[in-house]
């Protein structure tokens, strides 16, 4: 059914949105999905951290043992390990026992803090940090799980972490691979073909006539389908005739699009024959809306592909695909 009157820009939105088809799902390589729309929740196979680890460089400890320590009067341990990241612990820490260890090691069993190494002696020789000491003195006391990251102090194994039809952003793609996420069910990228027609319309390589101008609003047009992750394709404009605006959407067709976006051709000028072909081929939702600038928008389907016929003015056709595009 036509919508003829001027319709709000709340309705309008409304009824474009409840029209337009959600495409297919693909599965795509972590590095491929930037920017790509999640098309199903995606939930954390695993927990982040997937184990105990210290989140400081220095000594994990029995925090027991250094209830009393202090800067007047030290508690000393006796270095029983060394953990470097990537390493995993092997042995428990008895009373009076320490080890050395970095920032995201593994804690080992018996410790239960750890105690940053600027509040001890450094137990180590600065001139040579792989020969640890056989003690270490510690200058303050700390409570039980200080400086210490539990398992899925970050995520919990099952939880949510990327709603269907959010884009996937650098931090996205990060927490994707902190989880060991390769892959990603993403949004296939719509095929959007851009129409241009007007006889005062020259392609950028060609030189202009008298009373011609350049094709500008379907570079625009392309760059903000860039920007929505979708892939633009541009045909050749198209002459101000009803056969030439025919066969203009016949090629368009043949592309196989997901939408079809024209700009002019859709007000009531002598050769403004879009809206007309359209009405041949398809289907006309509504044509003009209360918005300035852009109150000349057609919306409607050809051949069960949606289609915007856009404003010809630069500024006009720029909002109207923002707002409804």
């Amino acid at each position: 059914m036509i919508v003829s009157k001027l319709l709000a820009v709340d309705e309008a939105l409304s009824r474009i949105l409840n029209h337009i088809p959600t495409l297919p799902t693909e599965v795509v390589p972590l590095l491929g999905a930037y920017h790509r729309i999640v098309s199903e929740d995606i939930i954390a196979p695993t927990s982040l951290p997937p184990f105990p680890n210290s989140s400081m460089d220095g000594y994990a400890v029995r925090a027991e043992d250094i209830t009393t320590a202090s800067q007047n009067s030290p508690v000393s341990l006796k270095v029983v390990m060394d953990i470097p990241a990537g390493a995993f612990p092997k042995g428990t820490l008895g009373a009076g026992e320490c080890a050395r260890i970095m920032t995201g090691a593994p804690i080992p069993n018996g410790a239960t803090a750890i105690i940053p190494v600027e509040n001890t002696d450094g137990g180590w020789d600065k001139a040579n940090p792989y020969a640890i000491k056989q003690t270490v003195n510690i200058f303050r006391a700390v409570k039980a799980g200080d400086y210490i990251r539990p398992i899925g102090e970050d995520i919990q194994a099952g939880e949510m972490i990327i709603r269907a039809g959010e884009p996937l952003r650098p931090q996205e793609i990060g927490v994707c691979a902190s989880l060991g996420i390769a892959n990603l069910p993403v949004v296939r990228r719509p095929r959007v073909v851009i129409l241009a027609n007007g006889d005062e319309l020259a392609e950028l390589w060609q030189p202009l006539k008298q009373g011609q101008i350049y094709n500008s609003n379907s570079y625009t047009l392309a760059g903000l389908i860039l920007a929505c992750d979708a892939e633009p394709i541009l045909l050749p404009i198209a002459k101000d005739t009803p056969e030439s605006i025919r066969t203009l959407f016949t090629r368009a067709l043949d592309q196989q699009p997901d939408m079809l976006i024209s700009t002019a051709g859709v007000s009531v000028g002598a050769a403004d024959f879009i809206r007309d072909i359209l009405e041949e081929l398809g289907v006309v939702e509504m044509w003009r809306i209360n918005i300035r600038p852009g109150k000349p928008l057609a919306f409607g389907f050809v051949q069960n592909i949606p289609f915007f016929g856009l404003p010809g003015n630069p500024v006009s056709a720029m909002v109207t695909f923002e707002v409804f595009v």
